[in-house]
């Protein structure tokens, strides 16, 4: 028999070589990103941009595969109870922290069910009104929304979406009332906004601020850290005043709970090169995204706050998508 303290070290011993063979046999077949949306989004974008490079880096074939349904939900549950070797990696976004939240029934919980990896990319979101509305300023819309509560309108492609959280916590952080009107899909959306169908509402900057040129819509604010290098003469909602409406979107890497850290760390690595290559991140400006990334603990941390934060709007304004 052993000593206790030498087992432990014996232990310990095949605790580690279990952990460098499970390192060993990864990137040893196929591996699985699996996208929770349709082709074409920006989870999608991000993948296929990475896809190539991962291939070539780790000596395998890297799939691309599109599992949409119930807001990312039947995606991101497939990745959750996918076996934790490394060989499924899930897209995923800050939405997925939202739309577990709104179902009464989901199979997996986005904290604890996943092994952070890596940040992929943010998108930015600006607050704009329609001309017509005469609102010129974020000051404008809070004191016109407090004047006459109930007349404003705002818009977004869904319920639960970005667009319409980062507006429910405006108006939480605000003390502002307005109309939400959920379309189904961005298209129906942003035409109404366009002719002032309805009157306020937020979009990607990227395709606000084209609009804003054009004199179709107007700035108000962006929802981001910092001013956006798109449209720098636009203010954050922070600077205007406001505090606590960082609205980003941000997309990230993760694998199934319990992966080992070897692995997680080796896929790590490659992602953060890839994320640094010029031509991957000139194809993600052009899509609308600021490629970034991260490392595992710092986007655990993210995911945590996030959860929490998103979960108490949900809870306030008592937003179910079903």
């Amino acid at each position: 028999m052993f000593p206790i303290s030498l087992r432990n070290v014996f232990v310990a011993g095949l605790a580690l070589l279990a952990f460098a063979a499970q390192a060993q046999n990864f990137a040893a077949q196929p591996i699985k990103i699996v996208v929770p949306f349709t082709p074409g989004t920006g989870m999608d974008t991000i993948a296929r941009a990475v896809q190539p490079r991962l291939s070539e880096r780790l000596g395998q074939p890297v799939i691309v595969q599109n599992t949409p349904g119930a807001s990312g939900n039947i995606g991101a549950e497939s990745v959750a109870k996918a076996p934790p070797d490394g060989h499924t990696v899930l897209m995923g976004a800050n939405t997925m922290l939202i739309a577990s939240q709104m179902y009464k029934k989901v199979g997996f919980d986005p904290v604890k069910d996943f092994s952070a990896v890596s940040m992929a990319a943010y998108g930015t979101l600006m607050l704009v009104s329609n001309p017509k509305t005469g609102i010129k300023s974020m000051q404008d819309l809070i004191d016109r929304a407090k004047a006459r509560p109930g007349e404003i309108t705002y818009g977004s492609p869904g319920v639960g979406t970005p667009h319409h959280m980062a507006m429910e916590l405006f108006k939480s952080q605000a003390g502002i009332f307005a109309l939400h009107v959920p379309y189904k899909g961005t298209a129906g959306y942003v035409q109404d906004l366009l002719s002032g169908e309805i009157m306020t509402g937020f979009l990607p900057v990227h395709v606000a601020q084209s609009f804003v040129k054009d004199g179709k819509l107007n700035a108000l604010a962006v929802g981001g850290a910092k001013r956006h290098p798109v449209a720098p003469g636009v203010a954050t909602i922070d600077e205007l005043g406001l505090k606590g409406v960082n609205v980003d979107i941000w997309y990230a890497f993760f694998l199934p709970a319990k992966t080992p850290s070897p692995v997680v760390n080796r896929l790590h690595d490659e992602l953060d090169a890839i994320l640094k290559l010029p031509e991957v991140r000139d194809a993600l400006v052009a899509a609308g995204l600021d490629a970034t990334s991260s490392t595992p603990a710092e986007l655990a941390k993210v995911v945590s706050s996030d959860y929490t934060r998103w979960g108490s709007v949900i809870q306030r304004n008592a937003i179910t998508a079903e």
